[in-house]
């Protein structure tokens, strides 16, 4: 009866997928390292590790083994992603439902899988879950301890290599934070530095408003002195003019009065001379007294142009004082002046420094950029040197893989030429115990024939 097999539904696996799980298989059947080794080299580490918890993983020690590695290789633990954690817990949580929805063991675990993944992804291990933490099994645990502990003693084999590149990225690593650091510092006297240019920048501006409002007062003053001390030579030139016709008037009354009384006795001698004589008298003594009150009104107009004399001399000195205090004030302005000029030449002196800053900055940015230039010239030579060691490893991988295809066949023949020898040896033993068989029987079958000749003997011999 024919029968014919169930066609499955899925599509078949490429060509392409087959060899590269048989690539896998050979490398990891490269790679893998004996039950005994494995534990031998995890207690080297300090963690004690049998055979039985080999064959029967625990999750708490596997979990303790993987971090010790973390720790070894990267220099992580769950202690380490902690913070980092416990922030993105309560920023998606909150502050007070983070730590109930997420226990701290938990996300710790979580955190720190990510990053052992990515470790055993650099081993060669695609395939890392997270149930190899939770639900470890044999098979599974020797082949990432296998890849694990492969790489670690490649990185042992090649420790001067990763520690100099090491060191040359820690020391590129602490120029550059050095060269922050000061560039901060003098970004920072360079803010300061042009803090205190706009300040002075604020106060010249100030001082040289006020300056000229302090010269458009002094000249406005000056102004004003002058046309007082016009006014004043002014009033000295009508109060000299006005006290010289005093002093002229006051002689001619004298003068006239001396004249009346020399005049009196002459005019007793006739009535009507004298009536003509007072008549003429009384109007000289009438236009006397008009002229004297004139004069006494001019010379109070006087006294009064004398006191606004006095208050305008007053103001003049009160001016003259205040320009004093203008030239003081000058004075001081021009030591500010010559301080400003001082501070202005020193603020010059340190916008050359800032420019010599720049310049060094610029020279150290350049440097920086050359640093940066060799450690990526540096990687990308490490790169090139991975990737020939890579090439060598595959060339190696070809070469193990030939020998194992070469060894595997070698091994079917043998299995074969044992097949068949133990196919002949079943023949030669089968056809032994036939002759063996046949012998009994030949031996059988003579004791027989004896037992009768004896008996036809014996039967002769009674016949006889």
């Amino acid at each position: 009866m024919a029968y014919n097999p169930r066609m499955s539904i899925l599509p078949p696996q490429p060509q392409q997928s087959r060899q590269r799980k048989k690539e896998e298989e050979a490398a990891y059947a490269n790679m893998r390292l004996p039950d005994r080794e494995i534990v031998g080299c995890i207690n080297e580490l300090g963690i004690p590790f049998t055979l039985a918890d080999l064959q029967k993983p625990n999750p708490i020690q596997v979990q303790m083994i993987f971090e010790w590695f973390g720790e070894l290789l990267m220099n992580k633990t769950r202690q380490t992603v902690d913070p980092a954690m416990r922030a993105a817990a309560e920023d998606v949580c909150g502050p007070e439902l983070g730590e109930a929805m997420m226990p701290s063991d938990t996300r710790n675990l979580l955190g720190f899988y990510v990053s052992l993944r990515r470790l055993l992804l650099d081993c060669g291990v695609n395939d890392f879950s997270f149930n190899d933490l939770y639900k470890p099994t044999h098979d599974r645990l020797v082949r990432m301890l296998s890849y694990v502990i492969n790489f670690v003693r490649f990185r042992e084999s090649q420790t001067s290599v990763i520690d100099e590149h090491c060191n040359k990225a820690e020391q590129t690593k602490a120029r550059i934070e050095q060269l922050y650091v000061e560039n901060q510092n003098m970004e920072a006297q360079l803010e300061e530095m042009r803090h205190n240019r706009r300040a002075m920048e604020v106060l010249v501006q100030e001082k040289t408003v006020r300056n000229e409002e302090l010269k458009k007062r002094l000249l406005e003053l000056r102004r004003s002195q002058e046309r007082v001390a016009a006014r004043l030579e002014e009033a000295k030139t009508k109060k000299g003019e006005l006290a010289a016709e005093l002093e002229e008037k006051t002689a001619t009354k004298i003068a006239l009065k001396q004249e009346s009384a020399k005049l009196r006795p002459y005019v007793l001698q006739s009535p009507s001379a004298l009536q003509a004589s007072l008549a003429e008298l009384s109007n000289t003594l009438n236009n006397d007294k008009a002229h004297i009150d004139a004069l006494d009104r001019r010379s109070r107009a006087l006294q009064t142009s004398t006191d606004s004399f006095s208050v305008v001399a007053s103001d003049v000195a009160s001016c003259i004082k205040l320009l004093e205090e203008i030239a003081i004030e000058l004075a001081k302005e021009e030591e500010e002046n010559v301080k400003n000029a001082r501070q202005r030449d020193a603020l010059t002196d340190r916008g050359a420094n800032v420019r010599e800053i720049e310049r060094a900055e610029a020279l150290l940015k350049r440097q920086l950029a050359k640093w940066v230039d060799r450690t990526a010239q540096l990687r990308t030579q490490s790169q090139e040197k991975a990737q020939r060691a890579k090439e060598k490893m595959e060339e190696l991988r070809a070469v193990h893989r030939k020998l194992t295809e070469e060894r595997s066949e070698k091994g079917k023949d043998i299995e074969r030429r044992r097949v068949r020898i133990e196919q002949t040896e079943k023949k030669m033993l089968d056809l032994k115990e036939n002759i063996e068989n046949e012998v009994h029987a030949a031996h059988d079958e003579y004791l027989k024939m004896e037992a009768h000749i004896k008996l036809y003997i014996t039967e002769m011999e009674q016949a006889i």
